[in-house]
């Protein structure tokens, strides 16, 4: 006859397995908080790889996690050379289920205000020149079967400095191309106006009414970018065109569809444009994020004066 597991009396004060409370938490930040999709993929990754440390530590309930838990898997992931700003991402995600079990009345403290985060550096964001820009742009072939796609999906990634996962979940009604605006959904769900140039509208324009008729399926929906297949491109295809194209323009292997949100950024201050208005368009919602478009722009200058100054 079968043995039938029983949680123990002990066990059942303790609570549900902490992988179940992981879950719990994760449907909350979906019902109840409306993060993104993105944002709440990030958070599981995360409390993933903390649930595996916990399980080596023999950690099996949310109660048992203490201090030095937590400070232990900080000072693992740091020998690991996990980037800074993974290490504190780390640390959010294990703060943001703490005090969900706070509030849930799973624990009766709430210690994460003693946890102390790991210093970051601010690191400026890699960017290219405006000709680098202009190779990328250039470099779809007209004899290519997704050239009108492709090409209007580099320029409007350049022309309004939108994520790849906003570009994505663009939809055709998004758009006022006799004005030249989009609309777009950000972190958030934070709805947003950006304006659109002249050169990425006309691509639009081109790719919407030469190639996309003769993609659209049935259950296309009414999404601006379709893959060959006619289902909605999503941001990890925007990435990797982007990733060819780069490649074939000879770019820094480094570069990915958030470098063109750089370059919008820094090649619009270093034009003139005031900080309030890049950081409306970018949609960030502390300015204090877009300043770092203004430290690009200060080490561009930095580096003009070493090389002409005759006393650098």
């Amino acid at each position: 006859m079968p043995s039938i597991q029983t949680q123990s009396v002990g066990e059942k004060l303790l609570g549900l397995p902490l992988g179940q409370e992981v879950k719990n938490f994760l449907n909350y930040l979906t019902v109840e908080a409306g993060l993104s999709e993105n944002t709440i993929l990030a958070y599981g990754r995360d409390l993933k790889s903390f649930l595996e440390h916990c399980k080596s530590n023999n950690i099996k309930h949310l109660t048992q996690i203490k201090p030095t838990i937590i400070q232990d898997y900080l000072r693992i992931i740091t020998q690991d050379q996990k980037g800074e700003s993974s290490i504190k991402r780390a640390l959010v995600a294990i703060r943001m289920f703490l005090r969900y079990g706070k509030l849930m009345g799973l624990v009766e403290d709430d210690f994460t205000s003693i946890l102390e985060s790991p210093k970051i550096w601010q690191r400026l964001p890699s960017i290219c020149s405006k000709q680098q820009v202009l190779d990328l742009l250039n470099a779809p072939s007209p004899d290519e079967p997704f050239y009108l796609r492709d090409k209007a999906m580099l320029e409007l990634l350049y022309a309004t400095g939108i994520r790849a996962s906003e570009l994505a979940g663009l939809r055709i009604p998004d758009f006022n191309l006799d004005i030249g605006y989009l609309r777009c959904l950000g972190k958030g769900n934070r709805e947003r106006v950006v304006p659109v140039g002249k050169v990425a509208i006309e691509a639009t324009l081109e790719y919407l009414a030469n190639l996309r008729p003769g993609l659209v399926k049935p259950f296309s929906d009414n999404f601006l970018l379709l893959s060959r297949t006619g289902r909605p491109m999503g941001r990890i295809e925007v990435w990797r065109l982007v990733k060819k194209y780069a490649m074939r323009a000879g770019m820094p292997r480094n570069l990915t569809a958030h470098t063109l949100r750089h370059c919008f950024a820094t090649h619009l201050l270093t034009g003139g444009a005031d900080l309030r208005s890049v950081q409306e368009m970018l949609g960030h919602v502390d300015i204090a994020t877009t300043q770092i478009y203004t430290h690009v722009d200060q080490e561009r200058l930095r580096e003009i004066h070493r090389k002409y100054h005759p006393r650098p």
